[in-house]
């Protein structure tokens, strides 16, 4: 069921590989609840990938390649997408994360710092980058959003997700701290939403995952949240419902954050 929460709105969503993404499912809920969007990822990704699918379903939303690491390439999205909606966007979805270290199965303790950087610069500098460039160049309209997503490793230690734990954490960081310049400017918001552990691509890429993600569902009191539930959730951010709300981390995970031990995991362990 649609409510119209973001009709007449202009938004750019990154990060959408295919209908496992995250991204992919905010794409489609905001276009269902009036939305015109933009999509983009790079290069390499959309040839991966299936965007031009979501195009489609999308009303035909310009797909536009964008390196994040690169100044050149994302300033040349934001301005072709300011001339393709003929003034500011609203909102921005910043859904990008990769590890070198995770594919090549570096443990923290031996990282190849050369892969750490390129993480970094792909997680999380690259969202300073996204909001540096909108900043200077007016391209979010005044009670605009902006949304990165994240994951609980950024407070909290999950061995296995390795320095992307570290990139989350900066990832927050620069949301308080771009949150507080931008709120000042133009009454910008800019949150994170720490969703719950979800079979995408990129999800699926970390050690043992499938045991975790029946961990954490046991471990939620609601259950692990879905990509459609966040979806919903981002709509929400988007939409004028939350014109008060910016710079904070925001738990999406069916009560995983503030749980300490349920009597299911007990069960478990007692076997």
């Amino acid at each position: 069921m649609a409510y119209n929460l973001l009709k007449g709105k202009k938004g750019i969503i990154f990060g959408a590989l295919n209908d496992q993404s995250i991204a992919w499912k905010i794409a489609e809920k905001c276009f269902e609840e009036g939305a015109q969007i933009v999509l983009t990822n790079a290069p390499i990704a959309m040839r991966m990938g299936e965007i031009n699918k979501l195009s489609e379903k999308c009303g035909n939303a310009p797909v536009i390649p964008a390196d994040v690491t690169s100044n050149d390439d994302l300033k040349n999205l934001i301005e072709k997408s300011l001339e393709h909606f003929g003034g500011p966007v609203d909102f921005i979805l910043h859904s990008v994360g990769m590890s070198m270290n995770m594919r090549k199965n570096n443990p923290y303790t031996s990282l190849n710092y050369d892969f750490t950087h390129k993480t970094f610069d792909i997680s999380a500098i690259s969202f300073h980058r996204v909001l540096q460039l909108a900043y200077q160049m007016d391209a979010i309209s005044e009670w605009g959003s902006v949304v990165a997503l994240t994951y609980i490793a950024a407070q909290r230690v999950f061995p296995d997700y390795n320095e992307m734990a570290d990139a989350k954490a900066l990832l927050e960081s620069i949301t308080r701290s771009f949150g507080y310049q931008y709120a000042k400017k133009k009454k910008v918001r800019i949150n994170t939403v720490s969703q719950s552990p979800t079979r995408t691509t990129a999800g699926s890429g970390v050690k043992g995952f499938e045991g975790f993600i029946s961990f954490a569902e046991k471990m939620s009191p609601l259950g692990n949240a879905s990509a459609e539930d966040c979806a919903n959730y981002c709509v929400t951010l988007f939409s004028d419902l939350t014109k008060m709300v910016t710079m904070q981390n925001l738990f999406h995970d069916g009560g995983f954050s503030y749980t300490g031990v349920t009597a299911e995991v007990i069960e478990q362990m007692e076997k």
